[in-house]
């Protein structure tokens, strides 16, 4: 097998304001790396590379010239080992033409990689998900004003959320505090989980008095309270009310060894995953053996993908043994997304049988 590859770029459009406390998003690019052999090239894989500005490692302003290298470089790949179906296998060789600090690119690979040895199918991994396995999912509740937020609120408890996900930090506290009291007014702890993001919004000198101030609504977790690097994050891991758990502080770690000292050092009670920031598929796998190691829990998140990224990112998931709901709601924020059988229902994300892919409008340039 000789292998080539293309890529080219998507704008995905979201349907509503999307807000968060690192500011407003109307539109998400992605890139889509396509991979086949040369002899049979009606039947390739594909993978989505999308980074996020200002936070991705790999958003850079060259990311077409970084991607273009990839595309170059893929056919001096030994395509034998596609057939392997495993992406530890092909992690050496994609170590060599795309660095870890490329995580984007990485899981763009990495899943294209696996598409194709699966037949070009939108296979990623071979599991119970592709049976109809349903994974149970919280419900992301966007930032806007009180009134938005709780109409959020009670549009996905009506859908059949039991676990909602609120972003904070970007709105004054005293209104996000309303909220919160609003919602466990109307919808007590033991009915509805709530979980808080914060993306690092919070000041070091501020937070532990911020974290106070929301137990008393019975969360169950906050993302990153603070930004990552601060000094602050080993005592509040330790001493805040609300257990924590750390997302962009993962980013910068990318060995093995790094991981597992992060982890020793702060000791967070839970790490959350997105394979498109935390090196892909490869990445994602060290830090899940080094977190049930040290007994920290863990799940796993979209990172604004298109159905592309988040098929594979629900297949990955699928091959866990999954016991709190996973971050996987986003499939629905473009207007223009790619038709897929991905379906979410009463809190679960699954494959729906009767419905079928359709790339035309993503590959048709």
């Amino acid at each position: 097998m000789r292998l080539q590859a293309s890529y080219f770029k998507h704008v995905f459009r979201f349907n509503f304001k999307a807000r968060t406390s690192r500011g407003l998003m109307s539109e998400k690019i992605s890139w889509f790396i396509k991979l086949w052999d040369e002899r049979n090239p009606e039947i390739f894989g594909i993978g989505e590379c999308g980074p996020l500005p200002g936070l991705s490692l790999d958003a850079t302003s060259d990311f077409d010239s970084l991607l273009g290298k990839f595309v170059k470089d893929v056919s001096h790949i030994n395509g034998a080992t596609v057939q392997e179906h495993s992406c530890t296998s092909i992690a050496p060789q994609l170590g060599e033409i795309i660095p870890a600090h490329f995580p984007a690119i990485r899981f763009g690979a990495e899943t294209a990689w696996l598409d194709l040895s699966h037949g070009g199918k939108r296979i990623i991994f071979k599991n119970q998900f592709l049976l109809g396995k349903t994974i149970p999912i919280n419900g992301l509740i966007w930032m806007g004003e009180p009134d938005d937020m709780m109409r959020q609120v009670h549009q996905k408890i009506a859908q059949g959320f039991r676990c909602i996900k609120l972003k904070i930090g970007g709105l004054d506290f005293e209104q996000e505090c309303d909220v919160l009291r609003e919602i466990r007014r109307q919808y007590p702890s033991n009915n509805i989980t709530i979980r808080l993001d914060a993306n690092g919004a919070f000041q070091p000198n501020e937070a532990f008095s911020k974290l106070q101030l929301l137990s008393q609504f019975n969360i169950h977790s906050i993302e990153q309270p603070i930004k990552e690097g601060q000094r602050e994050m080993s005592d509040l891991c330790q001493k805040s009310p609300i257990a924590i758990g750390l997302d962009e502080e993962l980013i910068n770690h990318r060995d093995t060894e790094s991981k597992k000292e992060l982890l020793r050092e702060l000791n967070p009670r839970y790490i959350i995953l997105k394979p498109t920031l935390h090196d892909g598929i490869t990445g994602c796998n060290e830090w899940i053996n080094a977190a049930e190691g040290m007994g920290i829990g863990w799940w796993i998140t979209s990172a604004l993908e298109s159905n592309i990224g988040l098929n594979a990112i629900c297949q990955y998931t699928a091959n866990h043994e999954i016991n709190v709901p996973q971050g996987l709601g986003t499939g629905a924020i473009y207007q223009n997304n790619i038709e897929s059988p991905l379906m979410v229902s009463d809190g679960q994300i699954f494959l729906h049988n009767s419905k079928r892919w359709n790339l035309e409008p993503l590959i048709e340039k």
